[in-house]
């Protein structure tokens, strides 16, 4: 599986104005590079980007788009030497305990296969900088497969050798020890699905569409599921009159206990699974107004369209 996966696993190197680092990423269609938001970051504002190939063979970059809040980008090799592309998956049948591996350049050892399980799925993550005003909602793959520094935008690949997620954050045991900075068996990728979406969107038009159901959460509530607001915020009504949340009857103060079955635990958990959908999907809601609980059905639509940015 690592030998036919391995060729279109590619390294990333990027410098920008003052910093410099390293990432991964796998070669899709098109002879486009599928990697991780905030590996390319730092060459958005003119930096340089060099791609190595797994026979060493490396080339330059353009960024053809990036979308933040899903920490995922697509980039164009000059070249591609006649480099494989690699074949996607479908994160959808994905089940705790399928074998998996992740193939990358953790820190810049270029090539480095890693196995290990899928250990659980729709585990929410926050992906970005402290303060980050845009930060990644995520509805990861949890995997005990090491992932460390420099892994970020390389492949999960199945035991069928298809990518089932891209690989983009780690947890620590705590940042105040700088020892414990590595895996700790406890990796997340963002699954393909949502990737392979993301990616054409951001092929076509530059840009990714962000999907939503209309409403604004009360941040102060610590009760049962995810409470909306019951007052507007910054602006914005608690609920949209004209978005899916409003226009299937869902009110200002209702609390959400599931999301398709799923019971929430908290607002990312909420944020992370809607983000993970495509426009267009159907969803099943159960929320509870006042002591009685109901069912409601929405089809999540994205936001304004985007404009396509140049790259």
């Amino acid at each position: 599986m690592a030998s036919r996966v391995l060729p279109g696993v590619v390294s990333l190197e990027v410098e920008g104005a003052s910093d410099a680092g390293t990432g991964s990423g796998f070669l899709i269609k098109g002879g486009y590079v599928v990697t991780n938001n905030h590996v390319v970051a730092l060459a958005a504002q003119g930096g340089d980007i060099k791609i190595v190939f797994n026979n060493r063979k490396s080339t330059t970059a353009r960024i053809v788009g990036r979308d933040p809040g899903s920490d995922l980008a697509v980039v164009k090799p000059e070249e591609t030497f006649g480099t494989p592309e690699i074949t996607l998956g479908n994160s959808d049948q994905v089940v705790v305990g399928d074998p998996v591996i992740a193939i990358g350049s953790p820190l810049g050892l270029t090539g480095t296969v890693t196995t290990g399980i899928v250990s659980s799925l729709n585990r929410p993550v926050v992906a970005g900088e402290d303060n980050d005003p845009d930060p990644a909602y995520i509805s990861a793959i949890q995997t005990d497969a090491a992932i460390n520094p420099g892994n970020s935008g390389g492949p999960l690949v199945n035991a069928k050798g298809e990518v089932v997620g891209v690989n983009s954050a780690i947890a620590t045991l705590s940042r105040a020890i700088s020892s414990q900075s590595g895996s700790i068996g406890l990796g997340f990728a963002i699954p393909i699905n949502q990737a392979r979406r993301v990616a054409e969107e951001i092929i076509t038009t530059g840009a990714a569409k962000r999907v939503k159901i209309g409403i604004v959460l009360d941040s102060r509530y610590r009760g049962e599921g995810v409470r909306i607001a019951t007052e507007p915020t910054q602006g914005r009504q608690p609920v949209d009159s004209d978005g899916p949340a409003g226009k299937a009857g869902l009110k200002p103060g209702d609390i959400i206990l599931e999301l398709n079955g799923l019971r929430i635990q908290d607002s990312t958990e909420l944020i992370s699974l809607i983000r993970s959908k495509s426009p267009g999907t159907k969803i099943a809601i159960k929320y509870k107004r006042g002591t009685e609980e109901r069912m409601a059905s929405l089809t999540v639509t994205a936001e304004a369209e985007p404009t396509p940015r140049p790259s």
